[in-house]
Parts: C-alpha cells; structure tokens; sequence
C-alpha cells in the first residue's frame, strides 16, 4: 500500500541512476517541472523545441548547466522527435509541453514509427487526499470518452498492470455509478456489474472488481455498512473506474481544488507512459507525475 507521493519520491530517488524525461516542446511550465524533478533526483531531462525559447527561459531560472536541447520547427516534428527517442531507448518516458494533446498523441499512435502496443489507450490520475488511507486512482477521465464495456475492462486493465508494477498483487476496483444495484436502465451499473462478473470468471485477472458501486459506499467502510453492503473494496479501493470522461474529469478536479488532493497523473497503453497535465498544474504535480512514471520504469 502507498500511503503518499513522497514514499514513491524516496524510492525513485534511491535509484542507482536517473530515468531520462523527454519533454516535448518545452516551455516554461514543463521546464519548471522537469528541472524541480531533477534537483530532487527524479529524472534528467531532455528538452525537444525551439532552442530560441528553451535557452532563455533557463538562463531566466539562473541554470548553469548545459542540458540536451533537440531543436525542432514545429509541434508536429516535435512529437515525431520525442517518439524516435522513445523507440531508440534515448528517453524513458514523455513530458508533455506546450503541444496539443491530439499532435502528441497522433505521433504516438502511428502505426509505424509510432509508440504502439495493441492496448487500449488510457489516463490514470493517481489522488492523495487527507481523507483518505492511502493513494487513490480515478481511470479514465482524460482520454476515453464515452467507453463502452470492452473499453471499460481494457481501461481496467491497463490501470491494474501498473498497479503491478507499483508493487500491488491484487489491487481493488471499483466500478463507480450513481447506485449499487444493476438497473437496466442506467448503462453505468450494466456496465459494472459485467465486469463484476467477468472478473469472477477470471476473465479480468490480477485485481478485485466491485460494482456497481457508489462513491460513498467506495470511499467510506462506515457508509457501507450502515448500507449492509458487504465487499472487500468498499472503504478500501486502489482504483476508481468512472463511467465517462465527464465524471472523471469533475471527480479528478473536484479532489484537487475542493477536497485539498494532491495529484499525479500520465497515459498509459503505449511503450512508454506519457505525464499528461492539465495547464493549471503546478510544478509540484509534474515532479510528482514524472516520481511515478520513472517508478514504473523501474
């Protein structure tokens, strides 16, 4: 069980050597992020933009070093670059700068010369949050829009292979809806309680799934029971699996801005996992996200 970023920070940064970030199209932000993530230990960055940019904004935060900056023409030839690094081994994982998620991502998709695996592609936002035991993950609210049942298990799994390599064995699922009963006129608790079954088939394989299952009953042992809802995840999930990117997204933001979370987050289902953040992260929540993207790349 991680209970806090920082555990994740001190074991990355007992590494023998740094990961390699590669942030592409760096800017200010990015930058801010990757060199706060360096100073702690985390992961060296290689800087993939306009030269003419990156330079100034360095010597604008006083860095003294020389750092490897890949200077590129346009977001396109950017995302192009930070993929062939992937794919040489010269770079662990990516850092989103000032690019478009779609021209990074249409990069990172390509059939040929791109980053893919035949898995499903998926976000995952990992949440610290004072109310809670211990991190808590909510899949997908930044990349699947409207999954259905097939995409939904794939998300799952995707979210419980990295759970793996966090060092979980059976990590809890819960399929969140608005009740915790099947009814066929709500898709969401169809959906869930299919996966329920599926994972008791063993179709679903190296986790726990819950559902359908409502919030309260997920996050709080004492709800459940004043329910009479008897499961092993209720009170105690690793992974929050919500219907649609609406929900994921208002649920991701409502713990960070209103419940006091701290939050890290990247893609995942492609060779390499792609730290993802929202234009309103901190610095602080990118050197989280890298923290965990180079503890996956362990």
């Amino acid at each position: 069980m991680i209970k806090s970023f920082d555990e994740i920070i001190e074991k990355v940064k007992a590494f023998p050597e740094m990961k390699r970030c590669g942030v592409c199209m760096a800017d200010e932000a990015s930058i801010g992020g990757a060199l706060a993530a360096e100073e702690i230990g985390l992961a060296m960055p290689v800087f993939i933009g306009h030269k003419s940019e990156i330079d100034p904004i360095l010597n604008e935060m006083g860095v003294n070093k020389e750092y490897e900056i890949i200077d590129v023409s346009t977001p396109e030839e950017g995302a192009s670059k930070v993929v062939e690094l992937v794919r040489e081994d010269k770079v662990d994982f990516i850092l989103k700068g000032h690019i478009e998620t779609a021209t990074l991502m249409r990069a990172v998709v390509d059939k040929e010369k791109g980053l893919r695996t035949g898995r499903h592609i998926s976000h995952m936002s990992f949440e610290e949050l004072p109310t809670y035991h211990k991190i808590v993950t909510v899949t997908d609210g930044g990349m699947s829009t409207y999954p259905d049942v097939e995409e939904k298990q794939k998300i799952i799994e995707n979210a419980v292979e990295i759970y793996h390599k966090l060092g979980y064995e059976e990590p809890k699922v819960a399929c969140l809806s608005a009740i915790e009963k099947v009814n066929p006129k709500m898709q969401a608790t169809v959906d869930a309680g299919e996966l329920k079954a599926r994972n008791q088939r063993g179709e679903i394989k190296g986790c726990i799934v819950e559902g359908p299952i409502s919030f309260d009953l997920a996050f709080s042992k004492d709800a459940a029971k004043v329910k009479g809802f008897d499961s092993p995840v209720a009170g105690d999930p690793d992974i929050l699996l919500v219907p649609d990117i609406h929900s994921g997204n208002i649920l991701d933001k409502t713990m960070n801005f209103a419940a006091g979370g701290k939050m890290a987050g990247f893609i995942v289902g492609a060779k390499c996992v792609i730290v993802l953040i929202s234009r309103s992260g901190s610095a602080e929540e990118k050197y989280r996200s890298i923290a965990m993207a180079a503890y996956v790349n362990r």
